[in-house]
């Protein structure tokens, strides 16, 4: 096998990163743009010890959750941006809700019957697969042209449209025009209804149009934040997250709870509404941004302590100590991780929601938690990034009897 061979091949089951499994000649294949059980001739783009990426340029046998894509980049050797228009919207669930059973148990290390108990489904959001996604970075080429970039690739591809950007960034003229100083140009469309324009250059954004704080309304709340500053980017996400985390842990009047990787503080606010004035929620943010955020946000909430520090650090340094009732959990892609976990254990929680935007991470985080006698008793997850391979997951952690 070379790269840039094309070669027959059958698709097997699905795998994490927007793939399907394939195997030639006992050769692991990774295979994008391609469905379970189609047979396709595909492009090797990649070798590695042991395995080889490919992308399916011509189906020969469809699976009947094959659509045509909506979108004219969403091909091989083009935008990389989704990994799923060419898969039907309920088949792309199905699709996600395989992957995350299948990280639970070779990750996780939990048993299928345990899995299946969990009864674990991604859900769609209101609104569609389309339309949706409130901010867009474009990256910029050499000829100052906005545009995304191909998978696994720095090469931007120009674009005249993208049909996942939320419609008023559609509206923009970004794409339309020439960027020849800026390295990235950064849209937002938020959910206060404020559209902001900013270019990157050198790290460093500069605003073109719209206001450079944007205001957000979710949990009941308006919230202000830079437009640069980090929120979900689909309108129903932050209300949709809330939701869940506040329905597992069930908050009750007066109980501490600790908001770990807490943002603008999202979650400190839906906690402290339901713990009430006198209760303590502590939120630990190391962004400065998401720290100046959530000053300014929680400020009418007396009993919500900010705390500028790494997770890690203000466990391990005892910045915040326990004993504490609830616990919320929303790290980056790469997890708590096990000091994390660990520590949030010895500090003796009846309960841990775990909100998390990845599979692997979360399963080597359920081991953690599962290895010290914890169970995983509900897992939701939702569908915060429609035609991408991305999902959203929000686990409940009980500590053992007694």
């Amino acid at each position: 096998m070379e790269e840039a061979e094309r070669i027959e091949l059958t698709v097997d089951a699905v795998a994490p990163g927007g793939h399907c499994v394939a195997r030639v000649d006992g050769q692991v294949v990774f295979v994008r743009h391609a469905l379970p059980g189609e047979r396709v001739r595909a492009e090797v783009t990649e070798l590695h010890k042991g395995f080889a990426r490919a992308d399916a340029v011509e189906i020969l046998q469809a699976s009947p959750d094959r659509v045509e894509p909506p979108c004219p980049y969403a091909k091989p050797g083009r935008c990389g941006g989704c990994d799923l228009q060419h898969v039907a919207p309920a088949a792309q669930l199905a699709w996600k809700t395989d992957v995350v059973r299948e990280q639970l148990v070779r990750l996780g290390r939990l048993t299928d019957a345990e899995v299946d108990a969990l009864g674990v489904t991604v859900e769609a959001l209101p609104g569609g697969p389309l339309g949706w996604r409130s901010r867009v970075r474009y990256a910029v080429d050499a000829a100052g042209r906005a545009g995304l970039l191909k998978h696994r690739s720095h090469e931007v591809v120009p674009i005249d449209r993208c049909l996942i950007a939320h419609p008023a960034i559609q509206e923009l003229p970004v794409l339309g025009a020439r960027w020849p100083d800026a390295e990235a140009v950064e849209t937002v469309a938020s959910t206060g209804g404020d559209v902001s324009v900013a270019t990157v250059t050198e790290g460093v954004a500069t605003a073109v149009s719209g206001p450079q704080a944007v205001r957000e309304v979710a949990a009941g709340r308006d919230w202000e934040l830079p437009a640069a500053g980090f929120w979900q980017v689909h309108p129903a996400a932050a209300d949709t997250l809330v939701t869940a985390v506040l329905d597992l842990l069930d908050p009750r009047p007066g109980e501490s709870a600790w908001d770990l990787y807490g943002g603008a503080g999202l979650f400190a606010a839906a906690l402290a509404g339901r713990v009430g004035p006198d209760a303590r929620v502590t939120l630990v943010e190391s962004s400065a941004q998401g720290v100046a955020a959530a000053r300014e946000n929680l400020a009418d909430l007396a009993g919500v302590e900010v705390v500028a520090a790494r997770v890690e650090t203000a466990l391990a340094r005892r910045r915040i100590t326990g004993p504490v009732d609830l616990v919320v959990l929303d790290p980056p892609r790469s997890g708590a991780g096990a000091a994390v976990v660990r520590d949030v254990i010895a500090a003796g929680p009846r309960a841990v929601a775990y909100v998390a935007c990845d599979p692997a991470a979360f399963a080597r985080d359920v081991r953690t938690f599962t290895a010290a006698g914890w169970r995983l008793t509900a897992l939701r997850g939702y569908d915060l990034f429609p035609m991408t391979q991305h999902v959203e997951l929000v686990g409940l952690f009980r500590p053992p009897a007694g």
